[in-house]
């Protein structure tokens, strides 16, 4: 089954395609080059063509991450969606027993990634900031294929298939944020987010570099008078 074919079917049918991927034969390279690996490039790709291609702005006004930022900040979140796809299994296989299932590594890296397909997916609506909100909503699904794949793949009791889930995506917020985080650190500093403004006047851009340094002058001056 190719993937367009694999993504159609775990979105349409996740009912009759969960039973079929949990009888798979596969291992985590072919599930990332196979499928992860195209599906993460989407909002990574969209959502750098969203602001620094197209901008986001209304009134005569756009704002653009510059083109240097923006292919790095793409480049990162990229890669660090591969990672958090990766730990969310090792999540997943770790608190199996906790619910009821059994551990298997392969079996709860297939739910990490076919579950995050809806989310992956839903990078798409990056290319209009204006429409990330319905992004979120894709990600919400997600969260429904996640609920309904434990309980097959990791053979979890169906009744405990709730908490199951909402243990993971409490521990999935966690990961995002230590991730994201940790992700800041591989940001050269000279691709720190300047933005170009486009106005009917001409093009701005505002060095925000600059006005972090001279928030911070503020910050220290204020402290300096207020000691006795």
């Amino acid at each position: 089954m190719n993937l367009i074919e694999r993504a159609q079917r775990i979105l349409l049918q996740p009912q009759q395609a969960w039973p079929a991927i949990a009888s798979e034969a596969t291992d985590a390279a072919t599930l990332f080059t196979r499928y992860a690996m195209v599906l993460a490039a989407i909002p990574a790709v969209c959502g750098f063509i969203g602001m620094s291609l197209i901008g986001m702005g209304g009134f005569g006004i756009t704002i653009r991450v510059p083109f240097i930022a923006g292919l790095v900040n793409m480049v990162v979140s990229y890669g660090l969606s591969l990672a958090g796809i990766f730990v969310l299994g090792l999540v997943i296989d770790a608190l199996a027993p906790t619910f009821g299932g059994q551990k298997s590594q392969i079996q709860a890296l297939k739910v990490a990634v076919y579950a995050s397909t809806a989310a992956l997916l839903g990078g798409v609506f990056s290319l209009l900031p204006a429409l990330a909100m319905l992004g979120l909503l894709a990600a919400v699904y997600s969260i429904y294929l996640l609920y309904t794949g434990l309980p097959v793949l990791m053979q979890s009791a169906p009744e405990k298939s709730v908490a199951y889930t909402a243990v993971v995506i409490v521990a999935a917020i966690i990961m995002g944020v230590v991730i994201g985080a940790a992700g800041t650190a591989f940001m050269p500093r000279a691709a720190a987010p300047a933005i170009t403004l486009n106005a009917p006047g001409g093009k701005v851009a505002i060095d925000t570099e600059g006005l972090e340094a001279a928030v911070q002058k503020m910050e220290q001056a204020a402290r300096q008078q207020g000691k006795p």
